[in-house]
This record gives C-alpha cells, sequence and structure tokens, in this order.
C-alpha cells in the first residue's frame, strides 16, 4: 500500500504537468508593421519609381517572421525586416501579408495594401540640392546671380526691373530662400528701372534627371515668378557658364519652363517649352496650365522628370503636361536650373500703383539622376 500511494501520487504530478504544458502558450502579441516605399516624397509619395518597399515588422513573443508580398512565396527573416522589389510599371496596388512566430509555433499576422510607384527610368541618386538650412547669401558654391541686361539695357519679354545682387532682393532665413521683388529706382549701367528682383542661375549643368522644388509663390499682381531651364549653350549674356557649352543660343538651346505664374492670375500656373528645331531651325512651343490652391499660402512641389523619350511636369505629383522627347529638339544635352521673380512684362502684365514689394520662397531645390 505504501509503495501504491507513491506511485498513485507520482502520477498524478505527471499528469498535472502534461496538462499545464498543453495550455501553457507562447502566442505573439503587438503586431506592428511599417512599410516604407523608397524615395518617398511630396512630389513621389508612391515612391522614386524603383518599385522598392522596406518591411519593418515587430511583435511581443516573437523570434521569426514571415513575409508574403501580393500572391508571391512566403519570405523569412528573423529579423523582422524585409526589402522586396515589385517590377510591374505604373502605379499599382499590391498586399502584403506579414506573420510573426514564437519558438512554439503558434502566430499573429496582419494584411496590409500599399500604392507603390514603379518606373523604366528610376531617378534616386542626389547630384544637386539646396535645402538652405542657413542664413544669409545664397550659397555662392551652387548660385549664380545674373544682373546684367541682355536686352540693350533691358530684359527680355518687357520686364520692369532690374535683377541685382543685393542681399535685399535674394536671401536665406528661416529655413527658406526669398527672393523679393520691389518698387525702388535702381540703376545699372545706365538703364534706369522703377523694380528690382532677383534672378539665381545654378552653377551645375545636366542631361535628364527629376527636379523637384518646393515653394509658395507671391499673391499680388504684376508679379511673374519662374522656375526653369535653358541649355547650357544659350551663351545668354551674363549667365555662368558663358559659351563652354556651346553657342546655339536661343531658342536652338531650349527651355523648360517648369512652372510660371502670370501676373493676372494666381490661381494657376503654366507649363511651358520653347525650342528651335534642329532639323528646320523653326521656332516651336507647347505647354498646358493646372488649376492651384492657394499658392501664395501653402507651399507646392513642382517637379520634372526628363529622359530621352519624354519631359513631364508635375504640380504636387499631377501631371500638367508631358511632351515627347526626340533628336529634334535640344533636350538632350545639359541645361542648368533659373529660379526668378519677373516684374510686369508679357507674364506679368500690369502692375499695380500700391505695389511695394512680392515675394517668391523657395524651401528646397534638388536635381536626382
Amino acid at each position: 500500500m505504501k509503495y501504491l500511494n507513491i506511485a498513485l501520487i507520482t502520477l498524478v504530478l505527471v499528469l498535472s504537468c502534461s496538462a499545464s504544458d498543453t495550455t501553457a502558450t507562447n502566442e505573439p502579441s503587438s503586431l506592428k508593421v511599417s512599410i516604407t516605399q523608397k524615395g518617398a516624397s511630396d512630389a513621389y509619395p508612391n515612391g522614386d519609381g524603383s518599385g522598392v518597399i522596406e518591411v519593418v515588422a515587430s511583435a511581443t513573443n516573437a523570434d521569426r517572421y514571415a513575409f508574403r508580398f501580393d500572391n508571391g512565396d512566403l519570405q523569412e527573416s528573423d529579423s523582422g525586416t524585409m526589402e522586396h522589389t515589385f517590377i510591374k510599371e505604373g502605379t499599382n496596388s499590391y498586399t502584403v501579408v506579414v506573420w510573426a512566430y514564437s519558438n512554439t509555433g503558434e502566430f499573429v499576422n496582419s494584411t496590409h495594401t500599399i500604392e507603390v510607384f514603379k518606373s523604366d527610368e528610376v531617378y534616386t541618386t542626389l547630384v544637386f540640392s539646396d535645402e538652405f538650412d542657413y542664413e544669409g547669401n545664397p550659397d555662392e558654391q551652387k548660385w549664380h546671380y545674373q544682373i546684367i541686361p541682355p536686352d540693350n539695357g533691358s530684359w527680355h519679354n518687357g520686364e520692369l526691373q532690374h535683377y541685382t545682387d543685393k542681399p535685399e532682393n535674394s536671401f536665406v532665413s528661416d529655413g527658406t530662400l526669398k527672393i523679393e521683388a520691389k518698387k525702388e529706382e535702381y540703376t545699372f549701367s545706365g538703364s534706369t528701372k522703377q523694380y528690382t528682383s532677383a534672378r539665381l542661375n545654378s552653377k551645375f549643368a545636366f542631361t535628364y534627371g527629376r527636379v523637384e522644388v518646393k515653394a509658395k509663390l507671391p499673391g499680388i499682381a504684376g508679379t511673374w515668378p519662374a522656375i526653369w531651364t535653358l541649355g547650357a549653350d544659350s551663351n545668354e549674356v551674363g549667365n555662368y557658364f558663358g559659351d563652354e557649352y556651346g553657342t546655339a543660343g536661343w531658342p536652338h538651346s531650349g527651355e523648360i519652363d517648369i512652372m510660371e505664374q502670370t501676373g493676372g492670375d494666381k490661381n494657376s500656373v503654366i507649363t511651358h517649352f520653347h525650342w528651335g528645331d534642329k532639323t528646320t531651325g523653326e521656332y516651336k512651343n507647347d505647354g498646358g496650365t493646372l488649376p492651384i490652391e492657394d499658392a501664395s499660402g501653402t507651399f507646392h512641389v513642382f517637379s520634372m522628370v526628363w529622359d530621352s523619350d519624354s519631359i513631364k511636369v508635375f504640380v504636387d505629383d499631377e501631371l500638367n503636361f508631358e511632351l515627347a522627347n526626340d533628336s529634334n529638339k535640344p533636350y538632350n544635352h545639359p541645361h542648368y536650373l533659373l529660379l526668378n521673380l519677373a516684374i510686369g512684362g508679357n507674364l506679368g502684365g500690369d502692375v499695380p500703383e500700391n505695389f511695394l514689394e512680392g515675394t517668391f520662397e523657395i524651401d528646397y531645390v534638388r536635381v536626382y539622376q
């Protein structure tokens, strides 16, 4: 009996332990998942065109993870981090499923839907930029003041101002570049104007790429802000490159107006192209107009994607105009970027008598290749 009692007690203990083992659980919990599209920005919220995403997962009690991208094979990761490239061109919707496993095989999962942009032309390397994260004059290593009037003491297009290198007309403060147009008499080389402003040329020339400029536009009538490029062989008086790239001249050098706004319509922006046909020499131009909301009170991103087949110009990721590119157009050689604020002229129009000043404010400039 004594030995029988001991055996019964031992059996009870074994059964108790066995029951306890079957009810114990290490099921993962609190699964968190973040998905990032590579190169996502205000202009390209669905990624930079590479099609690459990074998924990072974490969960309590998890020691390994698994991922399925759309209908693909299951991929495992001990760290919870996984990179994946989607190859279908355009902007497409995909499903991402993430599992978190414990060391005993229990799991939790979650499903996510994302939009990813994939392009056959991928511009992800930042080759020129100014974030304007300093104070004072624009960076002289990056910007050239164009101040010599190229049209017999005046500026083209009937503009009413002189461009200057005075700090009152262009300066960096509080993280942005301000280009200030002012009503003031100013004389340059014997030519007197009643307004001043600034025109900055990049000291960087490039062929193909993606340009992004985040800016806030002046809201007062008579002002004509512009973000644009000229062929580096324009050879215009006072430009930075001189004849380093040739002497084709305008319009044979080509012009890309990424953004212009007239003095009389502050609720839309213009994209326009000017060029000389390389076969016939004929002047040609084309472009489009897009509505814009609160351009003077809110920053907007004006961008261009330029390759050997086309030039696309966007406002806040909305296409304004696309121009087909080919060997008859002067858009397969280096261009440089310009930022300026004109007064009056062809697009500036009539200037109000009470005009005193207007501000063109730029948050950043970025060029990718």
